[in-house]
């Protein structure tokens, strides 16, 4: 039970961030998502530090490894995940579930978009 606070508290403060950041960010550049595009890489970039740092050899606690990947780098971005993943699968020379992964997320994600804007348009235009 404790471990899910500590996820929720993480995805608490995660969450807060990528708005106030985005907010600011996509006020930046008119027309271009910037806001978007630095949470998700600077969130590719922390969740790829803090994975390998425990991979090679650095002493986190479960909790806290949990409280910062899953609860704060999983509200921040998703997209983060996404590249950790795919990024795993490069260096296991899983080219095939690379490419799968990568086709299957981008297409898919923008096709349930495009999905759920059709069934809002149907259901409230």
């Amino acid at each position: 039970m404790l471990k899910i606070l500590y996820i929720g508290l993480g995805g608490f403060l995660g969450s807060i961030l990528r708005y106030v950041s985005s907010k600011y960010l996509n006020q930046l550049m008119s027309g271009f998502p910037l806001g978007t595009l630095v949470v998700n890489v600077s969130g590719s970039f922390a969740l790829g530090f803090l994975l390998y740092s425990v991979s090679f050899g650095k002493n986190i606690s479960s909790d806290t490894r949990d409280f910062i990947a899953i609860g704060f780098i999983g509200a921040f971005t998703t997209m983060s995940t996404f590249a950790y993943e795919s990024f795993r699968l490069l260096e296991l020379n899983e080219w095939m579930f690379f490419a799968l992964n990568l086709f299957f997320n981008i297409i898919l994600c923008l096709l349930a978009v495009y999905a759920g804007k059709e069934l809002s348009l149907m259901l409230f235009k």
